[in-house]
């Protein structure tokens, strides 16, 4: 398998340009609508090949056809790590100017979805392949600057970090761009879609929204804030500008270094388990305490009680062990960013007994 140092060209013809671009926001920002006018702009005027790559066009439908629920979101975590593999199948096979394979386990719905919407933006052949394990490249999608868009709403840090890892793993170019939209806005263009999503939704990730923070987070140093009802000529060059910054600056592929990594976490963990275990300790309890107030059947209490206790050593063994079931990714060493996720995960569990707003 090819990382960053095999990616610097195909045959010998120069470095590839190629890119990974996150469209962030809340649910009716105007993500989609922004991507489908920016994608033929810069295959226009900038001569690229573009993939704009929509979530909800991908991932919804293999799972409602497998699953009359709405599914969990530990489901939408797996799910999205899948179509990370799908991407990276595909950028794999344009770095090596091959064919591109077929994942061995894959969600054959999400799969195909997937396949298609490469083939309507000519960046795999629409030709029948000879054996369904491999698909053909198009000459578009090998021989220019290619950019890759991925439509969703990334609301959380963690999301945004797994593409990075990709964009680092292979030296790709990394940007962000986040669409800025009042509550009030998204709430009215939701209503008016034919498949709008529950209000309740909308509110609960414009609470939990975490929007780029490139003063904070090194790794997010390339992002832009746009306003979503924004279509100036400066916002276009802004726009512009990113993504070129991206693409002449991929992001440096750094050699892991296992027993560095190990060294590191276990002297890191003496003083995050510390301290993550005192501030989980007064999460459960005011989680408690809020159960109460909204009078909670007392059998639903200890079951809420157990669950609550049961997550919190899972995610200290979890922090100690470094076994990621509950973390995204390893560098995490700031305790306000691991108690972020054991928010997620509890507020998880919390939605089945009572809804906080």
């Amino acid at each position: 398998m090819k990382t960053a140092e095999d990616a610097r060209g195909v045959h010998g013809e120069g470095p590839r340009k190629l890119g990974l671009c996150l469209l962030c926001g809340l649910p009716a920002a105007g993500k989609s609508t922004f991507a489908r006018a920016l994608s033929p702009r810069l295959r226009q005027e900038r001569g690229w090949a573009v993939g704009v790559v929509a979530y909800d066009d991908v991932m919804p439908d293999a799972v409602l056809e497998e699953a009359s629920a709405r599914p969990l979101p530990s489901q939408w975590k797996l799910l999205r790590q899948e179509l990370l593999k799908y991407l990276e199948h595909f950028l794999l096979a344009v770095i090596n100017g091959c064919q591109m394979s077929t994942p061995p386990n894959r969600t054959e719905a999400m799969w195909e979805d997937f396949i298609t919407c490469l083939k309507d933006q000519d960046l795999i052949s629409s030709a029948a392949p000879e054996a369904r394990s491999c698909y053909l490249l198009t000459k578009t999608a090998i021989s220019r600057p290619l950019f890759l868009i991925l439509d969703d709403n990334f609301y959380y840090q963690s999301m945004r970090y797994e593409v990075y890892q990709l964009a680092r793993k292979y030296s790709l170019g990394f940007c962000q761009l986040f669409l800025d939209c009042s509550l009030e806005t998204c709430l009215q263009r939701n209503g008016q879609r034919p498949q709008a999503l529950p209000a309740e939704t909308i509110h609960l990730m414009g609470r939990k929204l975490e929007k780029p923070n490139p003063e904070k987070n090194a790794w997010e140093h390339n992002s832009l804030t746009i306003e979503s009802s924004e279509c100036s000529s400066e916002a276009s060059l802004k726009l512009t500008d990113l993504l070129l910054t991206a693409l002449e600056n991929p992001v440096k592929y750094i050699e892991d270094n296992v027993e560095q990594k190990e060294a590191d976490r276990i002297i890191c963990s003496t003083n995050l388990l510390h301290q993550a275990d005192q501030m989980l300790r007064r999460i459960v309890s005011q989680t408690m305490k809020e159960a109460k107030e909204e009078r909670v059947l007392p059998f639903n209490l200890k079951l809420l009680a157990e669950e609550l206790n049961k997550l919190k050593a899972e995610f200290l063994e979890d922090l100690r062990q470094g076994n990621k079931k509950y973390l995204c990714f390893p560098e995490t060493t700031n305790v306000s960013d691991a108690i972020a996720f054991f928010h997620h995960e509890k507020d998880n569990i919390v939605q089945k007994y009572f809804s906080k707003h």
